[in-house]
């Protein structure tokens, strides 16, 4: 049982003397502007992010909290790429860059599409 936790909630003052003799320091990022989590598929953006980095142990943590919001993430597709399935397949580099866009970039899908 943690001495200040009832029903009545936690005392700030007991919580930050626990997490220090823990070993837990707590510290908060000002004026962030923008967060942005990229995956692959899409970008998970914060613009109006608090963001805390807990160090334990020697350990950085970031707490992100806001309101995100999901941007698809457009494929992006090189030159080289688009010219080759254009020379493929016959087809004029516009028609090759859409198809590679509708095949996420992957050569082989595009040429099989624009083929058949």
């Amino acid at each position: 049982m943690f001495p200040g936790i009832g029903g009545r909630g936690m005392n700030p003052a007991k919580v930050k003397q626990m997490m220090k003799q823990m070993g837990i320091n707590i510290t908060e990022i000002d004026d962030v502007e923008q967060v942005i989590i990229r995956t692959p598929a899409k970008d998970i953006v914060f613009n109006d992010a608090n963001v805390s980095i807990m160090n334990a142990q020697g350990v950085d943590t970031y707490q992100i909290v806001g309101t995100p919001e999901e941007v698809a993430r457009e494929v992006q597709i090189p030159d080289d790429d688009v010219r080759l399935v254009a020379e493929q397949t016959g087809v004029s580099e516009d028609q090759a860059r859409e198809a590679l866009k509708g095949a996420n970039g992957d050569l082989a899908e595009a040429i099989l599409a624009l083929s058949s």
